[in-house]
């Protein structure tokens, strides 16, 4: 006789039993287990998630050795830098840096990683869970081809590539809206153009 095999919630890549025991503990297991019913997480890059990493231009990778020391370094490139492979792929060209190679040691050893987007303006952000491999330059020219941008000066020394096993989206709360010129730019323009017609009309009433 074949038995039921429960499928295990998706969100089981974080929510471990030890996390399971802490929401017991705190109050919140009974909402996600309602959650986890639903399968509100997502194993595969939709719409949303694309659109998403597209407008990105920077993201936190998390690592960690082989005996669990964590480790978070920040990733940063011309916006989109992040690209989608297929819906269960990302890759990232690792450009030259300070060369202390400490999330590539980790990977060599244990290939879990945790990639956390942040959108300040929006106060939204996206979680994803994976696995990852580094893909040295010469061993797959054509794929550093395909993650390089022209615009964009730095060298590329490797890639790194994503296996999505799940992701999902947190909500807004203590999320501080943060701005980059690039955003702020057509406000400041606004302001300096309303000043520029101002002192014109000042100095013709003086005038």
């Amino acid at each position: 006789m074949i038995k039921n095999i429960e499928k295990k919630p998706v969100s089981d890549v974080a929510f471990t039993p030890a996390v399971k025991a802490a929401q017991e503990k705190y109050g919140s297991r009974k909402s996600y287990a309602r959650m986890e019913r639903n399968d509100w997480w997502k194993t595969e890059v939709t719409e949303e998630l694309a659109n998403f990493i597209g407008q990105r231009d920077s993201f936190y990778l998390g690592t960690a050795s082989a005996d669990g020391q964590p480790y978070i370094q920040h990733r940063g490139g011309p916006k989109g830098f992040l690209k989608i492979i297929d819906e269960h792929t990302l890759a990232m060209a690792d450009y030259s840096g300070n060369r202390q190679y400490i999330s590539a040691g980790n990977l060599s050893e244990n290939d879990r990683i945790t990639i956390f987007l942040m959108d300040y303006p929006n106060r939204r952000r996206i979680k994803i869970w994976g696995r990852a491999e580094v893909i040295d330059r010469e061993d797959n020219p054509r794929l550093m081809e395909k993650l390089a941008d022209p615009d964009y000066p730095a060298r590329i020394e490797r890639a790194i590539v994503f296996t999505i096993d799940a992701w999902d989206g947190n909500c807004p709360q203590h999320i501080n809206p943060r701005f980059t010129e690039e955003e702020i730019a057509p406000l400041v323009r606004s302001l300096q153009e309303k000043i520029e017609r101002l002192e014109a009309e000042n100095k013709s009433l003086r005038a």
